[in-house]
């Protein structure tokens, strides 16, 4: 919760300063933000190469545990894909690349913003930050009424970090290596996705 607050105030500070103070002279170019989300990247790749319990997860695969991520991308999709009709003057792939964060905030909306523009990338920000923040507040809710899956689920990429402490202990530890893997699949996911989906 502590991590996401202080993303939402950074961004909100950053967005005052931007509207009220810094000059349009410090304002990074597209290139430079380009650097950032190459650098981004790279960094990911070496965070899941290096984690010690790759190894054990890919060990620990069978048909249910890779059926999970799978069931969350569908489940998220049909999920924005309603939602987008609701909403107007959002298109339904707009709608599908947000979800495509899948709770992966920095990643997706720099994405997100780098392909489509700010105010997509601003509206995957917060909306990947809430679904983090409902994970973190309703897990033993969502693991009651709907089944154990279902916070690793609502977590989505955040299962594997951020959430992970409060899904364990909201549905137990035997959980651990299907909510990390589960997490691992869809981090790795959300570059791709995303870009394929906003390319339409």
């Amino acid at each position: 919760m502590k991590n996401s607050l202080k993303i939402i105030s950074f961004f909100i500070v950053g967005a005052a300063l931007g509207i009220w103070y810094i000059p349009s002279l410090f304002i990074f170019s597209e290139n430079i933000t380009a650097y950032f989300l190459y650098l981004l990247l790279f960094l990911i790749g070496v965070n899941v190469g290096s984690d010690e319990k790759a190894k054990e997860i890919i060990k620990s695969i069978n048909i249910k545990t890779a059926l999970l991520p799978i069931s969350i991308i569908f489940g998220t999709f049909l999920g924005v894909g309603i939602f987008s009709f609701l909403i107007p003057n959002l298109k339904f792939t707009e709608a599908l690349a947000i979800g495509s964060g899948f709770g992966y905030y920095s990643l997706s909306s720099i994405l997100i913003t780098k392909i489509s523009g700010e105010t997509l990338g601003v509206i995957a920000l917060l909306s990947n930050i809430i679904r983090e923040i409902i994970t973190l507040l309703v897990s033993p809710m969502l693991a009651r009424y709907f089944g154990k899956l279902a916070p690793i689920a609502s977590g989505g990429a955040t299962s594997m970090d951020t959430t992970l402490p409060i899904i364990i202990k909201s549905i137990g530890k035997e959980y651990v290596i299907l909510s990390i893997f589960s997490g691992f699949v869809l981090t790795i996911l959300v570059p791709f996705l995303v870009s394929f989906i906003l390319k339409f």
